[in-house]
């Protein structure tokens, strides 16, 4: 197996960790700009020109660079017709021009799935299998943690999630949660939201989001925010019978205040699950997954105000 990688930051290394994990013969070049510092990552062949390699015998091309940048690089890589894993958000803005881009993709076949490795953790993968048959009356999301700790030795003031001018915000940065919504529930009929950036933080993006997606039989509150200091992260499903709670950082759901799923699983294995379904499913059975059509929709539910 061959595969570039275009990008490469602290996703991109997670990604080639599952990638070796998995495929120990796996072939990985990084494309690069010149000057741009190498990390020395082993197993990694540098390039500076998609031309250096035979681009005839990648099985998938890896698209984690900046969001900012994403619609030029897909829109530069289709002529290839490989295999698309893009990292999640698909697109830093909603346009037009993104949109035929979409349609494009679309049109010329190329499998695609733009990756929310929450799809993979086993506490969620696991309710899904629960509310089989069940009637849902409420569902609550909620993801609060503190962004000075995302990156302790860094500024956070300087980063992409704290600036609304490079697309940063706590909506776009936990789109995990809006697409793991759509994964179990489906589309909405009627969606609200609410954006601010009121808090302590005094950063320019926003570090609050609340959404309210109405179905047909129940509406789903989702809370996001940049200033918990004690991090939380829940969804929480009222049924006619009883009230589920997924604890997603301790990976478990409990059922009426009793746990009734426990997994060991880390937060890093989501993301050898999510390789390894991207290659068996995708790659090889041509499974549909996430696809770059059904995660730009998920991004309009997400950006619209």
């Amino acid at each position: 197996m061959k595969v570039l990688i275009i990008g490469l930051g602290s996703i991109a290394l997670k990604h080639i960790k599952a990638l070796q994990e998995l495929y120990p013969s796996v072939v990985i070049y990084a494309l690069r700009r010149k000057g741009e510092p190498f990390k020395g990552i082993k197993g990694i062949i540098e390039v500076f020109d998609i031309d250096e390699i035979a681009i005839d015998t990648l099985s998938f091309i890896l698209i984690s660079n900046p969001t900012s940048v994403h619609y030029n690089t897909i829109q530069k890589v289709i002529r290839y017709k490989k295999p698309l894993f893009i990292e999640k958000p698909l697109f830093e803005a909603l346009s037009k021009e993104a949109n035929d881009l979409v349609t494009e993709v679309e049109k010329q076949g190329i499998p695609t799935y733009v990756a929310c490795n929450l799809r993979f953790l086993e506490s969620i993968i696991k309710i899904k299998e629960l509310l089989v048959g069940k009637r849902v009356n409420e569902v609550n999301v909620y993801c609060g943690s503190y962004l000075p700790n995302w990156r302790p030795n860094v500024d956070f003031r300087k980063i992409y999630s704290a600036n609304k001018e490079m697309g940063g915000g706590v909506h776009i940065d936990l789109i995990h949660e809006l697409d793991y919504v759509y994964w179990l529930f489906g589309t909405p009929i009627h969606t609200q939201s609410f954006f601010s950036n009121k808090s302590s933080l005094n950063i320019t993006a926003y570090d609050y989001a609340n959404y309210l997606w109405e179905y047909d039989d129940f509406s789903v509150s989702v809370v996001l925010n940049y200033y918990r200091r004690d991090s939380k992260r829940t969804l929480e499903i009222l049924t006619d019978e009883g009230t589920y709670l997924v604890d997603l950082l301790k990976n478990n759901i409990s059922y009426n205040d009793e746990i009734v799923f426990q997994s060991s699983q880390l937060s890093l294995e989501t993301y050898t699950a999510q390789m390894q379904f991207f290659v068996e499913e995708i790659l090889n059975r041509q499974t549909k997954f996430n696809t770059i059509v059904e995660a730009n929709k998920i991004l309009e539910l997400c950006l619209q105000e």
